[in-house]
């Protein structure tokens, strides 16, 4: 994710920076750090530590004022900002279809690997309202969920 974010900055004019965090001060200390500077916000990329520490870091931003953006949509159902990622019930439906085929006989291997077709946004409202952010009517119709 990081590879993609990195090469998207220079089109979108966004100074982009990352964070490296292996345990949860770690988490505190960066991002107490990362708030200092002014306008920012955190783009939240999947791995283990950050679910392993997603209250924390929800937290965190709330604390910070920081704007977030996660990869998944259970950071903004537990109080995130807005999340755009993969819609999993799309990928999980999408598998039942390879189980399927595997069960009656064809190989994994002579299957071809597929990428996530649908994705969702997900806004947090209450989050917007409690970071002082407007939310433009325009990315609110586009939303696949609302969170008031």
């Amino acid at each position: 994710m990081w590879a993609a974010i990195q090469s998207a900055s220079p089109a979108t004019g966004i100074e982009v920076s990352p964070i490296n965090m292996t345990d949860a001060d770690e988490i505190e200390r960066a991002v107490a750090a990362f708030a200092q500077a002014q306008n920012g916000g955190l783009i939240v990329t999947g791995s283990a530590l950050t679910v392993r520490h997603r209250d924390l870091i929800i937290s965190l931003a709330a604390r910070h004022k920081l704007p977030a953006i996660y990869y998944d949509p259970y950071y903004v159902a537990a109080g995130g900002l807005v999340a755009y990622g993969v819609d999993n019930v799309d990928q999980f439906r999408r598998a039942a279809g390879y189980v399927d085929r595997i069960l009656k006989g064809e190989k994994p291997a002579d299957m071809p690997a597929q990428q996530p077709t649908k994705y969702e946004l997900v806004i947090n409202l209450k989050t917007a309202k409690a970071l002082g952010l407007t939310v433009p009517q325009s990315l609110l119709a586009s939303a696949d969920d609302v969170i008031e």
